[in-house]
């Protein structure tokens, strides 16, 4: 019914310009928006910090079972703590936002994120457990911090930008079976379970958003 609602709504407009964009036209602005490191780099970005966040909250399950012992519903429990504290976060940082640039923001959640990582891979019993669900507070505000960074100043190139930022979500769909690779492997990192130590592939994406935030502010 709310769908309803919206298809037959007036929306705003996000193009200044009326027509619609001839092959010609697309080929230039795709080739335009490839040549735009800030833009290529924040598809990128996006494609990792969504395999993060999928795989964060995909194996936190797995991860309260096996590493602590919880049954699958105390587990579930922990997951919707986790998401509630995304949201909350999601406030907080959008505050933040009226006090530290969207780059540096990034790169501070991000940061954190990379931290809580490690306390999920290498702190045992619940120390890890919680630095998991600490990890939900650092993504909260990572996917429109990204998006807008990526296209700032874009003009109507926004328009057909936005639908490369979006499609990066595919990284969701690709990570996850990637980290379950990982856990079916056995242990990489000496005697830790390897639930643990195979967060270290969502420790290279939290890098990646890292990088991403401390350079937008040289583009």
């Amino acid at each position: 019914i709310l769908f309803l609602v919206f298809l037959f709504a007036k929306l705003p407009r996000t193009m200044t310009h009326d027509h619609r964009l001839t092959m010609q036209e697309l080929k230039e602005t795709s080739a335009c928006l490839i040549r735009n490191a800030r833009y290529r780099e924040g598809v990128v970005a996006q494609a990792f910090y969504v395999g993060a966040q999928i795989m964060v909250w995909t194996f936190v399950i797995h991860y309260g079972m096996t590493v602590i012992g919880l049954t699958a519903a105390e587990s579930q429990g922990y997951n919707i703590v986790a998401m509630t504290i995304f949201l909350s976060s999601r406030f907080i940082c959008t505050f933040l936002l009226g006090y530290i640039r969207p780059g540096p923001l990034l790169m501070l959640l991000a940061t954190g994120g990379i931290l809580m990582t490690l306390g999920t891979i290498f702190l045992p019993g619940y120390a890890g457990f919680y630095s998991l669900l600490g990890i939900s507070a650092c993504m909260s505000l990572m996917f429109p911090t990204i998006y807008g960074i990526a296209l700032k100043d874009m003009g109507d190139e926004a328009s057909l930008a936005s639908a490369g930022l979006v499609m990066a979500i595919v990284g969701g769909a690709l990570m996850p079976p990637m980290q379950g690779v990982l856990i079916d492997a056995g242990p990489i990192i000496g005697d830790l379970p390897s639930i643990r130590t195979s967060f270290l592939l969502p420790l290279v994406c939290f890098v990646v958003v890292a990088t991403y935030g401390f350079r937008s502010s040289r583009y």
